[in-house]
């Protein structure tokens, strides 16, 4: 819900600050004392058109700025209107784009009255409010649409230019020729090519280490004599008893190495013509590498996924024929998804029009007529229409020219449907009522206010009595400056404020029994509390 809202220098409104709690709040005040200005900097905070014209005279920008909770989540929008220049608009103190603001704002707030920002005026928002009234089930035409997209994306990737596909066809036999010409097996044959070329590259040396290394352990004064010395020096002689078995050991240890080394020393041959083998099998795969991947796995991964588009593209007649196939009968199952959704909104559509207008009786509007037309693919084309007057065409929601009469009408459309933003603003939604009408607009909003944070500004006590909480706005002259102020009203000040509403003189004895009886029997016919009373303050 909303908050808080801070404003300054908005019109005639110096500074305002507003905390509002949950459930309706009524924003009242004389005609031209700005009630509406509240409306306006709640429309400019989700993308609302601004004017160089709004900004208070003498001052260089106007702000507002609204602190949005829900649950644990929270988000402070901010706009900032100069006297000269573009807005600029925030998103939690982030720069951002009016289209962003707008975007955020459209899930926190729906406006009601003459404004651009009615959710419900949306097709598509009209169309999703239908399917969630009759509760049509979607599902099937998202997955048949999903499957027929699927087919299409696989016959467009077939190629459907034969001389285009038959350029694919040869370069992609050339090179998995090529690559099968290498016979890639595996993906570390590089390292053993390396080691093999190093191997070959320097026999004579590796030749003559080997020679040298078995001379140092097997000639004359090397490491066996060396040790037979030693271990016949110590033999018999008791203090070196322990040391006989590891000498021993060593002996027999250079033993094996010098066998080792001889055998070694006589596999190794100089050949010339493996050498140049290996060399040019480690450019072959260098070559690879360079057109194909940058590993030798990868190299092969391309070699297997180019082989596989080979064999696509010359079954391509018969692959082709069977997705042509298989397209066909999902493009039947989607006509016939789409027919069953189709039948479903049309179905709908007259019960959504039928509880709608039985609302509007109560909301003065008891001749209006409603009605939803569904056309189009799967009925995808849903229009709210209204005619407010009998002999009156009906006509597209958006083009109701009437703000109250729309306000009204979607005052209606929201009991009957209830899901929608957090919060709701209505204005002008009492114009051309009273009486009986408007205690039973005031009971309708005072409802929508146990799902939704709601803000009314009216003129109208028996509407403001419904409400929660109620606050009032008012205009104050110093000299030649005028200022807007808005503070809460409570108790005896509630009641003040609606005696003045109904009858302009708010010490009127008769006019305060009056709002008294209102507020009472507002509170005996639907026990409506004060869950969360708005605080506002302003200066002037």
């Amino acid at each position: 819900m909303l908050l808080e809202l801070r404003v300054s220098d908005l019109g005639v409104i110096d500074e305002l600050s507003l905390v509002l709690g949950s459930g309706m709040t009524a924003v009242t005040g004389e005609t031209g004392a700005g009630k509406t200005l509240v409306v306006t900097a709640i429309e400019l905070l989700v993308g609302g058109r601004a004017e160089t014209t709004m900004v208070r005279p003498g001052a260089s920008e106007a702000v507002v700025e609204g602190r949005f909770v829900s649950g644990d989540d929270e988000v402070v929008l901010r706009r900032v209107v100069p006297a000269k220049g573009r807005t600029r608009a925030y998103v939690d103190g982030r720069l951002a784009t009016l289209a962003e603001l707008a975007e955020r704002g459209a899930v926190l707030v729906d406006l009601h009255g003459q404004h651009d920002h009615q959710s419900l005026l949306a097709p598509s928002v009209q169309r999703r409010a239908l399917d969630r009234f009759a509760g049509v089930d979607l599902e099937p035409l998202r997955g048949a649409r999903k499957e027929l997209a699927a087919l299409q994306e696989r016959l467009g990737a077939l190629g459907g230019d034969a001389r285009e596909r038959a350029r694919e066809i040869d370069l992609l036999r050339f090179q998995v020729a090529e690559l099968d010409a290498a016979r890639l097996t595996d993906p570390d044959e590089e390292a053993v090519l390396a080691a093999d070329e190093d191997r070959l590259g320097d026999a004579v040396a590796h030749r003559e280490a080997a020679a040298r290394a078995l001379e140092a352990l097997t000639g004359d004064r090397g490491a066996t004599d060396a040790l037979g010395e030693a271990v016949a020096a110590v033999a018999d002689r008791g203090p070196f008893e322990d040391l006989d078995a590891r000498l021993a050991a060593a002996v027999a240890e250079v033993t094996d190495l010098a066998v080792e080394l001889r055998s070694r020393g006589e596999q190794i041959e100089d050949d010339p013509e493996r050498q140049a083998t290996v060399r040019e099998r480690r450019q072959l795969l260098v070559d690879l590498k360079r057109k194909y991947g940058d590993t030798l796995a990868e190299v092969m991964a391309w070699r297997d996924d180019a082989a596989a588009r080979l064999a696509e593209l010359e079954g391509h007649d018969e692959l082709a024929a069977r997705l042509d196939a298989e397209a066909e009968a999902a493009r039947r199952a989607l006509a016939e998804a789409e027919e069953e959704v189709a039948a479903a909104r049309r179905a709908a559509a007259p019960g959504l029009a039928a509880a709608v207008e039985s609302q509007l009786p109560d909301l003065a509007l008891g001749k209006a007529r409603v009605e939803v037309d569904v056309s189009g693919p799967a009925g995808r084309e849903v229009t709210f229409r209204f005619a407010a007057n009998p002999g009156m065409a009906l006509q597209p929601l958006a083009k109701v020219a009437s703000g109250g009469e729309l306000a009204r009408a979607m005052l209606a459309l929201r009991l009957v449907l209830s899901e929608g933003p957090p919060v709701l603003v209505f204005d002008e939604v009492d114009a051309g009522i009273g009486g009986a009408a408007a205690l039973a607009v005031g009971r309708s909003l005072a409802s929508l206010g146990d799902d939704h944070q709601v803000l009314v500004v009216t003129h109208l006590a028996q509407v403001a009595s419904w409400a929660h909480a109620q606050v009032v706005v008012d205009k104050v002259v110093h000299g030649d400056t005028t200022r807007t102020t808005v503070a809460p009203a409570r108790g005896e000040e509630r009641v003040t404020e609606l005696a003045r509403m109904l009858s302009g003189s708010p010490d009127s004895a008769t006019a305060r029994q009056h709002a008294r009886e209102l507020l009472d029997d507002v509170t005996r016919r639907s026990d409506v509390t004060a869950p969360s009373p708005g605080r506002g303050t302003g200066s002037g």
